[in-house]
């Protein structure tokens, strides 16, 4: 039964002008899924265009005790906008768009409608550099990234996006519209509320504006592909360059079943006799980086019979770097059913957590790939599958379980950047034991009615460990 009645609607359409509000079952059939698994139909859709406007809407729902589920591009791969109780969902995408860079103070101030790539065109232009660089960079919006922690490959280096935002402007579960944070770099004045929201996956508030702080736009690059014939070589390069002293803006890692699907969907020149490639970006002065790029190559070429390719232009750096933004498009062409999780390691575990990962593939005869952000540990095992095959559903499912404990064993996270949503939420417990109770605590205080993104991040009673179907 739709939670929104005549008298409720009324209501909103005194809020949200008439064309904002959408109640059409095809209009709302648009907003029932994300980029993970799982439909769920909302009652309603409205687009605001003001904190004021969310602030009446967010009052409404405490009073009438609607759900009430932010949603950006919905890019999400672990079900963080899905309305799962129905109710209302905020179209944050059509919140007006505003980018401002402060260049004197090396700021971005800008609302959370505005597509990540957006600012690092912008913030470039200006000589600035905002390392955040998700992989749906170029349809994300900045509001999902903040909300989700969303990082990419650079947070090897640079970290990840909760390191760039200084301040928030956002409405409560309780409709008060507030302010965390500020300009300055330095602000240690009463509790960091910025960071607790920063990755907080909409449960502590809508976020109407997001302050970030930019850094010089570093002033060389030189990029190499590495080839391994051994994936668990690849793990052991890569931590042999951590511990060398050097620190590469970026390391990524793809196995050989990666490889061979990027080059089957749009060739480009990657090595089809690798077991493992990984790419190894270095920035900042150029006599600096000449001297790395060489240590790098020659602990790379350590390992038996090793491959190092040093781009030689821009031309070749772009082209590598394409190679390895297609692997997500590459795979799916593979299956019609794609689970992609992030289950994130310490560095030095790097080659246990592969060696387990084909373990598990091989364990369940699966077509699983890997491939990620290898040096900070963030590695994106993906799943191929038919999700129509209800055989093969529950060895993933079993599978996902494994990558999550094995993840959890070594000392690692369940989720280095994708968030918890509701496909890792019955695994919390797992790792985070009585700490999970804290974090209820804060989200009890901060929503007593629950009326904030509902379902998400925390076990729900009666939720089994069958997170896909």
């Amino acid at each position: 039964m739709s939670k929104i009645n005549s008298q409720i609607l009324n209501e909103l359409q005194a809020i949200v002008q008439e064309d904002r509000i959408l109640t059409q079952k095809k209009d709302l059939f648009s907003y029932s899924y994300d980029a993970s698994f799982g439909e769920y139909l909302p009652d309603i859709v409205l687009q605001p265009q003001s904190k004021e406007e969310i602030s009446k809407i967010i009052l409404l729902a405490n009073t009438y005790k609607i759900p009430v589920y932010p949603r950006g591009s919905a890019t999400s791969l672990s079900g963080g906008p899905l309305p799962t109780m129905g109710g209302i969902v905020l179209d944050m995408s059509q919140y007006p768009k505003s980018l401002t860079i402060d260049k004197e103070n090396m700021l971005a101030i800008v609302t959370p409608s505005v597509i990540t790539s957006t600012i690092h065109e912008k913030a470039e232009s200006e000589g600035l550099f905002y390392p955040p660089d998700p992989s749906s960079s170029n349809i994300s919006t900045i509001g999902g990234n903040v909300l989700e922690n969303s990082s990419g490959p650079k947070g090897l280096k640079y970290g990840t996006t909760k390191e760039y935002v200084i301040g928030l402007e956002l409405v409560t579960p309780t409709g008060d519209i507030v302010r965390t944070g500020g300009k300055t770099v330095k602000n240690v004045t009463g509790f960091d509320l910025t960071r607790l929201i920063v990755g907080s996956e909409g449960l502590l508030g809508v976020v109407t504006e997001i302050t970030l702080r930019l850094i010089p736009k570093p002033l060389h690059k030189m990029t190499l592909l590495a080839s391994f014939q051994s994936v668990v070589d690849s793990g052991k390069a890569i931590t042999g360059i951590l511990s060398s002293g050097v620190l590469p803006a970026a390391m990524e890692l793809m196995d050989k079943y990666c490889i061979e699907a990027v080059e089957h969907y749009r060739p480009s020149g990657l090595p089809l006799d690798a077991e493992a490639i990984v790419i190894i970006e270095l920035d900042g002065h150029e006599a600096s980086v000449n001297n790395e790029i060489e240590k790098c190559s020659r602990i790379c070429k350590s390992f038996p019979n090793a491959k190092v390719k040093v781009a030689k232009s821009e031309e070749d750096r772009i082209n590598i770097w394409k190679a390895r933004k297609m692997v997500s498009p590459a795979i799916t062409q593979l299956g019609p059913t794609k689970i992609s999780e992030d289950a994130t390691v310490p560095r030095s575990k790097i080659p246990d957590m592969i060696e387990k990962l084909h373990v598990i593939r091989e364990k369940y005869n699966l077509n699983l790939v890997v491939f990620g952000h290898a040096g900070d540990g963030n590695l994106h095992p993906n799943i191929i599958t038919d999700k129509r095959n209800l055989d093969e559903m529950k060895k993933v499912e079993l599978a996902v379980g494994e990558i999550f404990q094995a993840a959890i064993d070594l000392g690692g996270t369940l989720s280095g950047e994708h968030g918890i949503g509701i496909l890792k939420a019955p695994y919390m417990r797992n790792e985070l034991g009585l700490t999970l109770d804290l974090m209820k605590k804060i989200k009890e205080a901060w929503d007593p009615n629950n009326i904030l993104n509902p379902g998400k991040m925390f076990p729900q009673k009666g939720q089994t460990k069958v997170v896909l179907t």
